[in-house]
């Protein structure tokens, strides 16, 4: 049986909280933590360092709170919700009713690009609806800049605060955030690329791959996943899109950006790459493996078609 605000909720109770300082953070976040523990519901903080140690501070003599290291968890959007997925099912096989977690989500105030968690807060809606969770997402107004608070209101339903927990009016269908949301292009594109292919064979984009690690200081494991990456969504592109295929590629210290662009209509569902599928129907399972091991994956539809964006190594500011 579930409890508190969610109590009457089928699936994701998918919550924000916007806090100004760390004793409104402990407000918000303490009672969700200890009713969790008393209610005898599996209860998971996945915050960066400074929350997790102000937690650890009034509550960590609970049993019943598992901390993970938020920066661990929250490596990319893909990974992320394919870890939380199989922690979910796990905990349900043993006999949850709900699930409680508080979760930092990555965003430019501490250094990290947006775009890929804006389609993370978004589409969780749907990848977590599968189990009785009770999801919080608080957020620093101190460092998070606005447009990031603006997409956050328009993906969380319910909203929590030192009060109470209340109906968010600002939310949004997510699938039609998600279309909405498209990526920038990264900062390296705006120059001219290092390398370019027309219709490139497999042959050719791993030669590419090659060319631009070379100059560049990834380690193996990111030259060797690029590589793979690369060559599926090359595949996909010269499969289901319309020709030319179009390889560019940049290398920049210590990342590698290689766009793979078509004049096809792409991929339609919004959802595409974040989570896994069974069929390769307009390339489903290559996006997902290019999420899962590159850096960050970006989409774009233009009215020159679609370009899919991989990037290795360290991400641009």
């Amino acid at each position: 049986m579930r409890s508190g605000a969610a109590a009457d909720c089928d699936g994701y109770f998918h919550e924000t909280a916007f806090y100004g300082s760390d004793d409104e953070f402990v407000a918000i976040v303490e009672p969700f933590l200890r009713e969790g523990v008393e209610a005898g519901e599996p209860t998971l903080v996945t915050c960066a360092a400074t929350n997790t140690a102000l937690l650890k501070r009034v509550v960590g003599d609970l049993a019943g709170i598992v901390f993970v290291p938020g920066e661990a968890r929250y490596q990319t959007p893909a990974a992320t919700i394919a870890a939380y997925r199989s922690t979910f099912a796990s905990l349900v096989a043993d006999g949850a009713t709900q699930i409680r977690v508080i979760g930092d989500v990555p965003h430019p105030g501490v250094g990290v690009p947006w775009h890929s968690w804006a389609r993370y807060e978004a589409a969780v809606n749907h990848a977590f609806n599968d189990y009785p969770l009770w999801g919080l997402c608080p957020y620093d107004t101190r460092t998070t800049p606005e447009f990031v608070l603006d997409d956050v209101a328009r993906s969380h339903p319910h909203l929590a605060t030192a009060d109470g927990h209340q109906h968010n009016h600002n939310f949004e269908d997510p699938i039609e955030l998600l279309r909405r949301h498209q990526a920038p292009p990264d900062p390296l594109e705006h120059r001219q690329p290092d390398i370019r292919l027309v219709d490139p064979t497999p042959s050719d984009a791993r030669a590419a791959v090659a060319f631009l690690v070379a100059h560049a200081s990834l380690d193996r494991a990111a030259a060797s996943d690029l590589e793979l990456a690369v060559c599926e969504i090359a595949t996909n592109a010269s499969l289901h899109g319309e020709a030319p295929c179009v390889l560019s590629g940049w290398h920049a210290g210590d990342r590698v950006v290689v766009t793979i662009a078509d004049r096809g209509r792409g991929v339609t569902d919004p959802l595409a790459g974040l989570m896994p599928t069974s069929v390769d129907a307009f390339g489903g399972r290559g996006l997902w493996i290019a999420h899962q091991i590159c850096t960050d994956v970006s989409m774009r539809h233009t009215d020159d078609g679609f370009t899919v964006c991989l990037t290795a190594g360290e991400l641009a500011a």
